[in-house]
């Protein structure tokens, strides 16, 4: 699988980046770790989790992905350099102190994870939140003294605006610091605004590499929710809901006609239309089975003409063709 470099992180990763949140919540210890064995067998070398996933599932307490991850490390001690591993720091762990992105609590943070990854060092750590009661300065310092002691080997941020990525570059630029060198925003077919425009502009001009979240926007774009009655009462209807709408559902229809073009689904065009966006690294995608993992590898290797992507962002003229 042809590899794509990660801004200037000097990391390569292949053109999807599998989502890691699924483990111990929708997926249990024993399917995870023959996903993880099928992802590298398939050359899907890079996961993304972090240390709070999956925290909201009923008796979980968070670090229970990075814990699978960690465990398949253990069985296999020759994966960890086929393994490209991102994880991420911020969020809320349970106890008031047990958040954020102070360099106290990044400083213990990195070595929970470490811990529960059975690693000595992570390729991609991101900051998974803004933090207004931090300074940059103070969080990338941390950084910086765990880049040196070989801790991590790059840095990222998740959920900044164009406004908030801008004054960290600027704050990592006037005190000699370490960048944010990925950015980790929600982008997908239906999800634009927020990544497109100021933000998209100011990573391609800075080369910062770009791994999206909720690429199939929890789902919706599989095309398997049409109507409330397909939600049922799984982890994620809540947010699929929302997207329940005349614009919704004429994108769903976009994206049928493209993929009855290209003998495809429509999760592999919504992933080929991200892995062809400018700017776009990688959109990071979660699956439960192998047969998933097999759906990723045909959108790796799905191209879309110029007519396609036409379609796909004009998608109320397609339906009213």
């Amino acid at each position: 699988m042809q590899l794509r470099p990660l801004g200037n992180t000097g990391l390569s990763i292949p053109p999807l980046v599998f989502g890691g949140n699924v483990f111990g919540w929708t997926v249990n210890e024993t399917d995870s770790l023959r996903l993880i064995a099928g992802l590298l067998e398939r050359g899907f070398n890079a996961i993304d989790t972090a240390d709070v996933y999956s925290a909201w599932a009923p008796g979980n307490r968070g670090g229970e992905s990075e814990t699978i991850i960690g465990r398949y490390l253990k069985l296999h001690p020759g994966a960890r350099d086929k393994m490209t591993i991102f994880t991420k720091v911020g969020s809320d762990m349970g106890a008031p102190e047990c958040k954020g992105l102070s360099a106290r609590w990044i400083a213990r943070a990195v070595e929970d994870s470490l811990r529960r990854l059975n690693t000595d060092y992570i390729d991609l750590y991101f900051s998974h939140w803004p933090d207004s009661e931090t300074p940059y300065e103070e969080t990338l310092r941390a950084y910086e003294q765990l880049l040196q002691a070989g801790k991590i080997r790059a840095t990222g941020a998740s959920n900044l605006n164009a406004t908030q990525l801008a004054d960290a570059l600027h704050s990592a630029d006037e005190n000699h610091l370490t960048r944010y060198q990925v950015l980790q925003p929600e982008y997908n077919l239906y999800d634009r605004a927020g990544f497109e425009g100021d933000l998209s502009a100011l990573c391609v001009k800075e080369n910062i590499g770009v791994v999206t979240y909720y690429s199939l926007a929890s789902g919706f774009l599989s095309g398997k929710y049409r109507r409330t009655a397909d939600l049922g009462e799984g982890g994620r209807s809540a947010k699929v809901v929302d997207y329940l709408n005349p614009r919704g559902l004429a994108i769903l229809n976009a994206l049928d006609s493209v993929a009855q073009a290209h003998q495809a689904t429509p999760a592999e065009v919504a992933l080929a239309w991200l892995m062809q966006r400018t700017g776009v690294t990688a959109p990071i995608a979660s699956g439960t089975t192998l047969a998933h993992i097999d759906s990723f590898v045909k959108a790796t290797s799905l191209h879309l003409s110029q007519n396609d992507v036409a379609v796909l962002d004009n998608p109320a003229e397609c339906v009213n063709q």
